[in-house]
């Protein structure tokens, strides 16, 4: 079971010179759709450009309205939180997330025989982590923004009695990233490293068009050929 899946993406250098007048030339329905049969020409040096997807954690989630039970809502810091004990497994937040980054828990892995995970014995079960719960089967399951670790560094802020630096939030992907790609913070403090690649101009939202307003960006790749 994944929370983030990756997104390949492949251009080349070849143009799509000549797509309209072939569209203007064909005649009848069935012309039409034996031109979708055809495989696309590779072009001679691909590019391959890699975007992870992950649940984006909308302002305006469409997953949230059509949860009977509330299981799926929206926290105070932003993030769309997941009430696993909750979920009654409807699946209607997944057929209603236009991200497609809901999974649902068909098995139990935890003391089962047939998933011999090192979850069936006690000594095993003490490697997993205690902050987070283990699901069970039949709840839907999605990237939570890391919200224990979120909540655990707020916590050591208030009891040091200071104010939370740039830097100090992560996720369990930005910490593991060694080459800066994910970056994680509060977007709400302007002097933030992630406040800043908000505001650059290559930031785009993914599937901007549909509305849901989500608190995960992106940057257009450049490249310098």
């Amino acid at each position: 079971m994944h929370w983030l899946r990756i997104d390949r993406y492949y251009s080349s250098e070849s143009t799509f010179e000549g797509d309209n007048e072939r569209k203007e030339n064909i005649a009848g329905l069935s012309s039409s759709l034996s031109t979708f049969n055809e495989m696309e020409k590779a072009g001679d040096n691909p590019q391959v450009a890699f975007q992870p997807v992950m649940c984006q954690h909308c302002n305006h989630a469409p997953c949230e309205t059509v949860c009977p039970v509330a299981a799926t809502s929206h926290g105070r810091q932003g993030q769309n939180n997941m009430a696993y004990n909750r979920c009654v497994g409807t699946r209607y937040c997944a057929n209603n997330c236009p991200y497609k980054v809901r999974r649902f828990n068909w098995f139990l892995y935890s003391q089962n025989s047939e998933f011999d995970y090192h979850m069936n014995d006690d000594l095993g079960r003490m490697v997993l982590n205690p902050d987070v719960n283990v699901r069970s089967r039949g709840v839907m399951e999605k990237c939570s923004m890391c919200l224990q670790m979120t909540q655990a560094t707020i916590l050591k802020a208030k009891r040091e009695g200071r104010a939370i630096q740039d830097g100090e939030f992560q996720t369990a992907c930005s910490n593991a990233c060694s080459n800066g790609a994910m970056v994680f913070g509060d977007v709400n403090d302007t002097e933030a490293k992630v406040a800043k690649l908000a505001a650059d101009d290559r930031m785009y939202h993914l599937l901007e068009h549909v509305g849901t307003k989500p608190n995960v960006i992106y940057h257009v790749k450049v490249r310098n050929t």
